[in-house]
Order: structure tokens, then sequence, then C-alpha cells
């Protein structure tokens, strides 16, 4: 396997957790293993939860309790108890050797919440296995990781059916 890469999906519009599966999708078809660890879902059965169940090379782990409060001025104990536990998963995984694709699914979240430091998220991709791919995903990506990343994209909302009083749809949102 070449180089692993830091791929980034960002921005305010819908796809970028699905962006991310899809890669998942892809590498698992090409017989790479893959771990999705969730850092904010884990209150409902989401879609890829389901659908994991059938692809032994994709392992999905939702660690988080569903959405946090970005605009509380003090994170919840609980909320930081569950963003460490989930971050010490992680770096456990990371050094692993186990997988060749790791999704950091809405990180950018526990950063942007003060959840979790910069600078440990930093360390991790700086220190990464080489040949280790990592895609982070979330709203408002810090960018100093933007700066370390290989590949950036940004989503960018045009319309959303929450926005016309539509409620999330199964298969679709979640």
């Amino acid at each position: 396997m070449g180089k692993g890469l830091i791929l980034v999906f960002t921005g305010d519009g819908k796809g970028k957790t699905t962006a991310a599966l899809g890669m998942a999708l892809r590498a698992t078809g090409h017989g790479l293993r893959v771990l999705v660890v969730q850092f904010i879902k884990g209150s409902r059965q989401y879609g890829e939860l389901i659908a994991a169940q059938g692809l032994p090379l994709l392992e999905i782990v939702p660690m988080g309790k569903g959405f946090i409060n970005l605009r509380a001025k003090e994170p919840l104990p609980e909320d930081k108890e569950l963003a460490q536990k989930a971050w010490s998963f992680c770096q456990e995984k990371v050094g692993t050797g186990k997988y060749d694709l790791i999704i950091l699914d809405e990180i950018s979240y526990l950063v942007n919440c003060h959840l979790l430091p910069l600078e440990e998220v930093l360390a991790l991709l700086r220190n990464k296995p080489p040949n280790l791919h990592l895609v982070l995903t979330g709203r408002q990506m810090p960018q100093a990781i933007i700066e370390v990343a290989d590949l950036v994209t940004e989503m960018k909302k045009i319309k959303h059916p929450y926005d016309q009083g539509i409620a999330a749809q199964p298969g679709i949102e979640y």
C-alpha cells in the first residue's frame, strides 16, 4: 500500500459522514480493514450500523450520546467523559496496526467544544503509522487540521429539507 493519507470532509452541508462511509465501503471492497469511530452518534440505530453487520472488514463504533450543545459555555461532565473515552479508544486502535483506514467521525465537534485539545489530534495525525489512512469529519474543522491534511473537501449547504420543516428520514439522515 502507498502512503497513508489524511482526508478531511468538513463544511455546513450534509454529506460529510456519508462521504466517509462511501470511502469505507470502497476500501472494504479492496480488502482493507476499516474502523469508524463515531464521536457523537450513539443514541439511535443508524442505518450504517445495520449495514456494517454484513461487512466483516468494517467495524463501526458509536461512542457518543447523540448531539451535544455546541453553544454551551462549558461542556457537560458527561460529554467530557464520553469524549475522553472515545479518544483513548481511538488512540489505542491507531497504534494496533489492525486497520488500514480509520474514520474519526465528527471529531471537529470535540475540538471546537473544548472536549479534546487540538494539539492531541495534531499529534495523532503527525505520528500515525505511515500506511494508515485517516478520515476526519465535522463542521468547522480547525485550520491546523486542514493544513496537515492531504485532501480537504468542503460540503456546502444550498438547501436542506429540515429548513422546510421536514424531519430526518431513515436511510437518508440516519
